[in-house]
């Protein structure tokens, strides 16, 4: 019996590959066809990118990754699967944040490790509300391995070929009201804040060797466009070039902002465009949907990506949205104050759309 147990109700990434394979004619906003010169790329795992700052994951994920597809292709004499296996397997790239949070969980889909339910609620609810349909990644359940719980999502990279990549980190706050009053100071935040501005710490703090969760957080808004943009360039990969994003956390003026973005779409207009109805369209769909209105949504990016053909933008990153009290809502606009839940999502979302035209 296989280790990996599937929640009831869900199909691995190979089971259900097989059940949809010749499957055609789908939006290339959400899956893709599986066939194709796609298929070199199908499991460059994106670079999803997600602003977990806790300890960082184990390898179980890609640990198990390789199990779960070693039994899945023992399983199977069809040569194409065991092809499109073995060359995703040097194929995977991450664009940043923790390692080995990712793995491949088949054709068109990817795991990712969750450290509570959080996310998996997140995106629960997600797939219930019909205005942010094809703006986030489908859901297609969550896995279990010994102790460790990873959610199942569509690859966002399957169907590119060597894309442009960006992420985009939306808000212009990144904590949690409830890590407000979280006194635990810690020494792996110190040594990325050091990383970033030796000066920045205090006295105490640097006798110490730590700083708080909010206290970083808020150090790392300051370096940045995100307090007052509402969003920062986290990440970005151009084509034929490693992911860089150790150059764009002090990115701060709204100037080299525009600069980044130029870079990113490299004189495509017709990509400007597209990613610009794109984005007004997200703006719209969120303005109407009863899941934003109603959770602050922290950390969150929004995705982008293009190749030669394709042109996609998706909102990811849900470790940190939670529910609201029941008798608040958010516009997501009015400035943050202690209490009031608002986290400035769609306050970036206007200025990004703005920079981008700005390009």
């Amino acid at each position: 019996m296989s280790p990996i147990a599937v929640q009831a109700g869900t199909k691995s990434g190979v089971d259900v590959w097989r059940d949809r394979r010749w499957r055609k004619g789908r939006d290339h906003q959400d899956d893709r066809d599986e066939h194709g010169p796609q298929h070199g790329s199908l499991l460059k795992c994106l670079a999803l990118q997600a602003l977990e700052l806790s300890a960082p994951a184990s390898d179980v994920l890609l640990k198990s990754g390789s199990q779960a597809l070693n039994q899945a292709l023992a399983q199977t004499n069809n040569a194409q699967v065991h092809q499109v296996f073995s060359a995703q397997a040097s194929a995977w790239f991450q664009l940043a944040g923790h390692p080995d949070c990712f793995a491949p969980a088949g054709p068109g889909r990817i795991w990712k490790k969750v450290g509570d339910n959080t996310e998996k609620m997140a995106y629960e609810a997600l797939s219930c509300d019909p205005a942010l349909r094809g703006l986030v990644p489908r859901y297609h359940g969550s896995v279990s391995y010994r102790d460790h719980t990873f959610i199942e999502l569509q690859d966002l990279l399957h169907g590119f070929s060597d894309p442009h990549v960006i992420d985009v980190k939306m808000g212009t706050r990144t904590f949690l009201e409830s890590e407000v009053d979280n006194p635990t100071a810690r020494a792996d935040l110190y040594q990325k804040m050091v990383a970033l501005d030796a000066s920045a710490p205090t006295a105490e703090e640097h006798a110490a060797k730590a700083v708080t969760k909010v206290r970083y957080m808020q150090f790392r808004e300051q370096q940045s466009s995100t307090h007052f943009l509402g969003f920062r360039v986290d990440a970005m990969k151009e084509r034929g070039l490693p992911p860089r994003n150790s150059d764009l956390a002090k990115v701060s003026s709204r100037q080299e902002v525009v600069g980044r973005m130029t870079d990113f779409l490299g004189g495509r207009k017709d990509v400007q465009r597209r990613l610009h109805t794109r984005l007004c369209q997200m703006r719209d769909r969120v303005e109407q949907s009863e899941f934003f209105r109603t959770h602050e949504v922290i950390g969150c990016s929004i995705f982008m990506l293009y190749d030669d053909r394709e042109v996609g933008a998706w909102l990811i990153d849900f470790a940190k949205t939670v529910p609201i009290p029941d008798d608040r809502t958010l516009d997501h606009r009015t400035p943050w104050k202690p209490g009031n839940h608002e986290e400035g999502f769609l306050f970036g979302l206007d200025n990004l759309i703005q920079v981008l035209n700005d390009a």
